[in-house]
């Protein structure tokens, strides 16, 4: 796998992560919206962890930035 998610874009999605856990916890969300959200912070920790999105290759995008070696 081939590295596409760049440092900020990593940051902001385990911050993401964080305010939909604390939500969660602190009960402001619940519900199917909290499980929701729950799978959707699980997924971008995920992605955050391998640097890698699935999406981002579908789309030809990335957001890391380009090395001399590449």
């Amino acid at each position: 796998m081939k590295k596409n998610v760049g440092n900020t874009d990593r940051f902001l999605r385990v911050l993401i992560a964080i305010i939909i856990g604390v939500l969660y916890y602190t009960k402001v969300i619940e519900g199917t919206l909290a499980i929701v959200l729950l799978v959707v912070a699980g997924i971008s920790i995920l992605v955050s962890l391998t640097r890698f999105c699935p999406l981002y290759t579908v789309c030809g995008l990335s957001t890391c930035k380009k090395t001399d070696s590449e």
